[in-house]
C-alpha cells in the first residue's frame, strides 16, 4: 500500500532557496555609448575602414617622411637625370633634372595633406560659427549672413583664389586661408539649417529658463547635438581642399620651389610627357588615392550616424524576400 501511494503521489520538486531581501542585484551591463555605436557601425563598412587605413599610412609617411625618403627631395643630379624605375637605389625612377621621385612624393604629402587639414578646419570652425549665430537669433542678422553667403556662392571661387593669390603672393599660408575663406558657406549654410530645428527644442527652453546664455546655448548643447553633420562635412572637405591646392600648384599659383606638392610635380611634368609620362602618372595617381580614401570615410561616418540606415537596409531585405515569394 505505501508503495503504490508513492507511486501515486505527485513528483513534487524542492523549493528553491529564496534569495535574501538585501542581497546586492547582479551588476547590469552599460549600454554603449553614442561614439562607441558609431564605431561599431563605421568598423563594419570595408569602403570605410580602408580609407581610414590608406589615409593613415600616407599620414605616417608624411609624418616620417625624413625616415622613409632615401634621398634629398631638392637634389639635382642631371647624370642620372629620366631614369627608369628600377634603376640603382630609385625606386620609381628620377625626373629631368634627376631628383628621387619616390622622395618628392613623399615630401610632396606633407604639404598636400597638411592644407588639406588646415583648410578644412579653419573652414569648418568659421561655417559653424556663423551658421550658428544665423541660424540661432535669426531676424537681421540671419539676413545679413545669408546675404553675405548668397554673394559668395555667386562669385566663381577658382577666379577668386587665382586673383587673390596673384596679388598677395604665394606663401602656404596664404594659400591656407584663401581656401579656407572660400570654403566655409556650405558648412553655414547645413550648421544655419540644424539650428532653425534644434532652437525650437523643449531642452532649448529649459535652458533659457534657467538662466543659461545665449552663447552657452549655443556652444554647450546646441553645437554638440549639431556635430555630427558638421563632422561628415569637414571629412568631404579635406579631399576637396587637397584638389584645389594641386589645381592652384599645376597653374603655377600655389606652393612655389623649393617646397613641393603633388600639384607641383603635376606642373613640372607636363613638358615631359612625351619622354616620360610617369612623372605625371605618379602624383596624380597620389591624389586621386587620397582623395577617395577621404571620400570613403566621409560617407562611412554618414552613414554610421544615420540612425535609419539599419532600418532602411532591413526593410529592403524584407521586401525583397516578399517579391522574391511572390512568384512575380
Amino acid at each position: 500500500m505505501s508503495d503504490m501511494n508513492a507511486a501515486t503521489a505527485p513528483n513534487v520538486q524542492p523549493a528553491e532557496p529564496m534569495a535574501p531581501e538585501n542581497a546586492p542585484l547582479p551588476p547590469s551591463k552599460k549600454p554603449p555609448g553614442p561614439w562607441k555605436l558609431v564605431w561599431q557601425k563605421f568598423s563594419h563598412n570595408p569602403y570605410a575602414m580602408t580609407g581610414l587605413v590608406v589615409l593613415l599610412i600616407f599620414i605616417l609617411v608624411a609624418i616620417f617622411a625624413k625616415q622613409v625618403a632615401p634621398f634629398d627631395p631638392a637634389k639635382v643630379d642631371m647624370m642620372n637625370a629620366n631614369l627608369e624605375p628600377g634603376s640603382g637605389k630609385h625606386v620609381l625612377g628620377t625626373d629631368e633634372l634627376g631628383r628621387d621621385i619616390f622622395s618628392r612624393l613623399v615630401y610632396s604629402s606633407r604639404i598636400s595633406l597638411m592644407v588639406g587639414f588646415s583648410v578644412a578646419i579653419i573652414a569648418v570652425f568659421l561655417g559653424s560659427l556663423i551658421g550658428a549665430i544665423s541660424g540661432y537669433f535669426g531676424g537681421w542678422v540671419d539676413t545679413i549672413f545669408m546675404r553675405l553667403i548668397d554673394m559668395m556662392i555667386s562669385l566663381p571661387s577658382l577666379f577668386i583664389n587665382i586673383l587673390i593669390m596673384a596679388i598677395f603672393g604665394t606663401k602656404m599660408i596664404y594659400l591656407i586661408l584663401i581656401l579656407a575663406l572660400t570654403s566655409w558657406t556650405g558648412v553655414a549654410r547645413l550648421v544655419r539649417g540644424q539650428f532653425l530645428q534644434l532652437r525650437e527644442m523643449q531642452y532649448v527652453e529649459a535652458a533659457r529658463a534657467t538662466g543659461v546664455s545665449s552663447w552657452g546655448i549655443i556652444f554647450r548643447h546646441l553645437l554638440r547635438n549639431a556635430s555630427f553633420p558638421i563632422i561628415v562635412n569637414a571629412t568631404l572637405m579635406v579631399g576637396g581642399a587637397i584638389l584645389s591646392e594641386s589645381g592652384l600648384s599645376y597653374l603655377g599659383l600655389g606652393i612655389q620651389m623649393p617646397q613641393t606638392s603633388w600639384g607641383i610635380m603635376l606642373s613640372n611634368s607636363q613638358e615631359f610627357m612625351l619622354i616620360n609620362p610617369m612623372l605625371a602618372v605618379y602624383p596624380g595617381l597620389c591624389i586621386l588615392i587620397v582623395v577617395l580614401a577621404v571620400n570613403f570615410i566621409g560617407d562611412g561616418i554618414r552613414d554610421a550616424l544615420d540612425p535609419r540606415q539599419k532600418k532602411s537596409r532591413r526593410r529592403l531585405a524584407k521586401w525583397r524576400k516578399n517579391f522574391s515569394k511572390s512568384g512575380i
